[in-house]
């Protein structure tokens, strides 16, 4: 049996070795995510809604950029196992599809036996995909591919030949699997993103294909749990620049010999942006805590409720099934507790039955809007500005 050659990793698009300012930004990413490192290394309760909620956010962003869009509470809901209460089936179809990907993802993240290889990319995106066979998830496409703009259906972009993408996969891979560890992690998840998506593999779901690869080279550097380097929330709030940048380095077509250095600013500036978001969310999670276990105390409360009263505080619904599955209690006890913070003025419950859900009180939503007015002013200022 012949063996299989790899092609040369030059053949894609490649970073040049970071300049004096981008060195600075890498620092300053990397401080804020030792920052939260520490943080959330401490294992407070908070750090699992601080989880949750992240990976919720950056599969909501990831999506909403393909036009997939659900509310942070479905989004919310989907992390944690449930049925989205308010979005299309497709769209439903698609979040799973993407949590199913992320919770992969994070199981690969400290795997000993782990390798980049072509059905690991392939099996992800078969993840993603599945709800439409048409798309022919976990398989590459035949022939050529178009990216054209909704707006004025232009084509804005032509992939490689369809014969060239095993080949440019199989680079992608082992540049991958071969990458100088020297090089900052950020930049080589950057790239990755990059090349992925300018190869284009895949007849549908590329662009959340690429986002979650970054997220997996980050994830496998270890610094941080990948909800929390992911940067796919901040992509979903800055869409039109995301597509810009990708638009101006790809010049159209298949070029991997292009300066890909535009792309690289763009990804550091996102990550130190995210990085910040996050650090202002864990102290605002932190505090949120503290005044919820006083909360707690003055309406003699079990402990264990902080997480159904944290998520009701911050506006998603609960339910008794996710109760207990945060808080590992019986259908018995969830029911009790829920009652009990209803009798407190602290739930509302909503519906009858198997559709019964719980949302937070004004008096209880009041908290976490009393934090939001108190939180800091993240810096805006481009770091590549000048």
């Amino acid at each position: 049996m012949s063996q299989l050659s790899f092609p040369d990793p030059a053949v894609i698009f490649q970073a040049a070795p970071p300049d004096t300012r981008e060195q600075e930004v890498i620092g300053r990413v990397e401080a804020l995510r030792t920052r939260l490192r520490q943080l959330t290394g401490q294992r407070g309760r908070w750090v699992g809604t601080l989880r949750r909620v992240s990976l919720a956010r950056a599969i909501r962003g990831s999506n909403s950029i393909e036009g997939y869009i659900v509310s942070l509470d479905d989004a919310v809901a989907v992390a944690d196992g449930e049925d989205p209460l308010d979005a299309a089936e497709e769209t439903a179809a698609a979040v799973r599809g993407y949590r199913d990907a992320m919770t992969y993802i994070v199981q690969l993240s400290d795997d000993a036996n782990f390798s980049y290889d072509e059905s690991l990319l392939r099996s992800l995106h078969f993840m993603m995909t599945q709800y439409d066979l048409r798309n022919r998830p976990g398989l590459y496409r035949l022939g050529a591919i178009y990216v054209r703009d909704d707006s004025s259906g232009e084509t804005v972009y032509e992939g490689p030949p369809g014969q060239d993408v095993r080949s440019l996969m199989l680079a992608l891979t082992r540049a991958l699997a071969t990458a100088d560890a020297s090089e900052p992690a950020i930049v080589r998840a950057a790239m990755a993103h990059l090349n992925l998506v300018m190869i284009h593999p895949f007849k549908d779901g590329n662009g959340r294909m690429a986002r979650a690869l970054q997220t997996l080279v980050l994830a496998r550097d270890g610094v941080l749990e990948s909800p929390f380097c992911s940067v796919e929330e901040y992509l979903g709030h800055n869409t039109q620049t995301y597509y810009r940048v990708l638009a101006e380095v790809g010049g159209g077509t298949w070029q991997p010999q292009r300066d890909s250095r535009q792309w690289v600013r763009f990804m550091l500036t996102a990550h130190l942006r995210q990085a910040m978001t996050l650090l202002r969310r864990a102290d605002d999670y932190e505090r949120l805590w503290d005044r919820l276990s006083e909360l707690i105390a003055r309406n003699d409360l079990p402990e264990r409720t902080i997480t159904a009263l944290s998520d009701a505080a911050m506006g998603f619904r609960v339910t008794n099934a996710i109760y207990r599955s945060h808080d590992e209690i019986g259908t018995d006890t969830a029911s009790r507790d829920l009652r009990q913070m209803v009798e407190r003025g602290l739930l509302q419950a909503v519906g009858e039955r198997r559709g019964r859900h719980y949302v937070g009180s004004g008096r209880l939503r009041d908290v976490w809007r009393a934090i939001r007015s108190q939180r800091r002013v993240d810096d805006q200022v481009d770091p590549f500005a000048g």
